[in-house]
């Protein structure tokens, strides 16, 4: 054999050498590649927006920096492209708080008209929403044509039929849950279906507060006592995540009675809720605020380890919390969380400006209505 020949063929032993130790590594790397890759699963939230769907001040008559939903869906827009699965709520009191909520409420909605609010919040693609205080301000009727409207579930758990003491076959006036179906894709690129229960609360003092219109009709109760109720019977229909939607705020349990419209701290001391959203106290949780609130982390943003967020008003922040999910034991578990309130806004030398420009497609839904809202003698506290 000549040397050219010895040369090429062993030019061809050792490409066969190392396309056979490649194959061997390619296939080592199959075997040990882990069956379960985690989950990033992150939550958004708004709530009361109180109507502002612009960045309107409709006392001053002139734009802000600082809120509004049209702001808000930009931050929203943002957070949805970098992550891979993304799920969006709203807490409660939507419907009542500024000109253009008064004036939009105005007469009754006709029979397939939806309200302009929640045709924002379709085009949105919220997943699912409660009802705040203020969303009861005009009445049953009207909160339930409005709701009627959304391609969205509004859900909530404490506000009862009222029958009459004697009843014993208590039925809830709302739909108290829902078990969202939500295809996600894993850290290593494949899918699972995770069932995702949403439970919506509501400060119990609502009944008080709007008495003219609930009274006799509807009762509040308890929102530690219905989270108990229900939260087992989310578990057993096979519920692997439970986020509480809590129209109701937070306080140092020393302050708080037994039955209370503050009860988030105690919210998240029941078993089995896995995040809290909330609202109704237009503050900003975690921030500064609560620090040295046993219980209380607001590096993590969680609350006795659950992890929470409250957004302020308005659409002044976003609610931001990212859930770690891993499967253990045939169960997906929170491994890792995190919260934050996004600011639509920086101050920058001492004045606020917002960091994102309005989204043009609500500007756009909204137009007509606000032009008959600047247009008309119509105001929120003439008693029009």
């Amino acid at each position: 054999m000549d040397g050219r020949k010895m040369l090429r063929r062993a030019a061809v032993c050792i490409l066969l050498a190392a396309v056979f130790s490649r194959g061997k590594e390619a296939e080592a790397a199959f075997l040990f590649q882990p069956k379960q890759a985690p989950v990033d699963l992150r939550l958004l939230e708004t709530t009361d927006l109180h109507g502002y769907m612009l960045n309107y001040d409709y006392a001053a008559r002139s734009e802000v920096e600082t809120y509004g939903l049209a702001l808000t869906a930009s931050l929203i827009s943002q957070e949805r492209k970098t992550a891979k699965n993304t799920l969006l709520f709203d807490d409660g009191d939507l419907l009542e708080g500024n000109d253009m909520a008064a004036y939009a409420a105005r007469r009754p909605l006709k029979k397939g008209e939806v309200h302009p609010f929640i045709k924002v919040m379709n085009h949105l693609q919220y997943d699912a929403a409660t009802m705040g205080n203020h969303d009861f301000h005009y009445g049953l009727d009207f909160l339930v044509q409005t709701i009627r409207g959304a391609q969205f579930p509004f859900v909530n758990a404490n506000i009862y039929y009222n029958f009459g003491k004697n009843d014993m076959d208590e039925q809830n006036f709302f739909k108290p849950y829902v078990i969202l179906d939500k295809k996600v894709e894993d850290r290593l690129g494949r899918h699972h279906h995770l069932k995702i229960g949403v439970i919506g609360f509501v400060t119990p003092s609502v009944i008080e507060w709007e008495k003219p219109g609930l009274q006799g009709r509807v009762k509040a109760k308890d929102i530690m006592q219905t989270a108990a109720h229900f939260i087992p019977k989310m578990k057993q229909e096979g519920a692997d995540l439970i986020i509480a939607l809590a129209h109701c705020g937070v306080d140092p349990p020393a302050k708080q009675p037994f039955y209370t419209g503050d009860a988030v701290y105690l919210l998240s001391q029941v078993k089995g809720i896995d995040a809290i959203l909330f609202g109704h106290q237009h503050r900003v949780f975690p921030s500064e605020v609560f620090a040295g609130v046993p219980g209380v982390d607001i590096r993590k943003g969680t609350i006795n380890g659950v992890p929470a967020v409250m957004p302020g008003r308005w659409g002044s922040h976003l609610g931001v919390v990212d859930l770690t999910l891993e499967k253990k034991g045939g169960s997906w578990v929170v491994s890792r969380a995190k919260s934050e309130a996004k600011p639509v806004y920086a101050i920058l030398s001492q004045q606020a400006k917002s960091v994102v420009r309005p989204d043009p497609d609500i500007v756009k839904m909204v137009a007509e209505l606000q032009r008959n809202v600047l247009g008309s003698r119509f105001t929120l506290f003439s008693g029009e």
